[in-house]
């Protein structure tokens, strides 16, 4: 793991392309969540869930070999965003045709668009951002 930015409400790590940084992604978010006091929100294991999700897809899709993937988080207004960075090409998408997607993999953005409020997919200049918000309960601003 590389280095870690902190600002008020933002906290950003990158992460190599290895197994192991899935769970290190997920305990990085958990140690973020519990920073802002939201360890114990209500949606904090949706919010975690999503983060392995997503991370998960960015090794077996979107980072290349020797690259590494961001994931940012950022609470502010009345959204906690996800965000996962990579280098990779290619626009995930949730699987549409029956059957598809229901093997040992694939149900990763089912679940995502599943538990979150929100998510999508940005272009970058080198690769992509796919992210997720979590707009209620717990998480919101006056919640």
């Amino acid at each position: 793991m590389n280095e870690t930015t902190r600002l008020p409400h933002l906290r950003e790590r990158f992460f190599r392309r290895e197994r192991r940084s899935v769970p290190a992604a997920r305990r990085f978010a958990y140690e973020t969540l519990a920073g802002w006091g939201l360890a114990e929100a209500e949606r904090s294991g949706d919010l975690l869930l999503c983060v392995s999700e997503l991370a998960t897809n960015a090794l077996a899709h979107g980072v290349p070999p020797g690259r590494q993937f961001l994931l940012c988080l950022r609470y502010g207004g009345d959204a906690l965003r996800v965000a996962v960075h990579d280098s990779g090409g290619g626009t995930p998408r949730i699987a549409d045709r029956a059957g598809e997607g229901l093997g040992a993999g694939g149900r990763g953005l089912v679940l995502v668009a599943a538990l979150s409020d929100k998510w999508g997919v940005g272009e970058r200049e080198l690769g992509k951002v796919v992210w997720c918000e979590f707009v209620r309960g717990e998480f919101a601003r006056g919640g």
